[in-house]
């Protein structure tokens, strides 16, 4: 199996005032949070966002671990819906010392470039920074952090920057050629 060079960057709020949120965008959009815990939900969600961006890490998953994951006390999903129809996601999972992940975001191949990426993002950072809130067991955030890389969608860093989030970290690693992208065989051209 061939590997490709890959550049990861760390990137990171420490104020919910280093927010800069996006203008909500035109239409019937949504933003509604994942109550229950679906392993299937976010199965479906992380295959269909990341398919064609080489997500992998959580394919192999079994049922009961994502239930394990999702069943962690903090851990959300957010759900961006464009007229009734899910378009992306941001999960958030919450770490120690008032740290908040946003480990998963995107949106479906059909929704990109539709202005509803910049709208996820602010409302799921916005959601990072009051997720103690809703969990009262966990520290009030005092930092969101995110990482993205050389193979997200090509404006992926460009909305990052434009939230308020700043670069802290770079890394470059060689990874393991994907060799056909997809929530399924044959899901997208080549």
């Amino acid at each position: 199996m061939s590997s490709v060079p890959v550049t990861t960057w760390s990137l990171e709020q420490t104020s919910p005032a280093d927010l800069l949120a996006a203008a909500a965008p035109e239409g019937d959009v949504r933003v509604l949070r994942a109550e229950v815990p679906s392993p299937e939900f976010s199965r479906f969600l992380y295959a269909s966002v990341g398919g064609d961006l080489r997500w992998t890490d959580r394919l192999g998953w079994t049922y009961a671990r994502w239930r394990e994951h999702l069943d962690r006390p903090g851990v959300e999903t957010w759900v961006a819906y464009d007229r009734a129809t899910p378009a992306g996601y941001v999960e958030l999972d919450p770490q120690d010392e008032g740290v908040v992940e946003i480990v998963y975001f995107g949106l479906l191949p059909a929704f990109r470039g539709r202005r509803i990426g910049g709208h996820l993002l602010s409302y799921g950072t916005a959601r990072a920074w009051d997720l103690a809130e809703r969990w009262p067991q966990r520290t009030p955030t005092k930092r969101v952090w995110l990482h993205t890389c050389s193979l997200d969608g090509e404006f992926a860093m460009d909305n990052y920057l434009r939230r308020g989030f700043r670069l802290f970290d770079t890394k470059v690693a060689l990874e393991p050629e994907v060799a056909e992208p997809g929530p399924w065989p044959g899901a997208y051209p080549a």
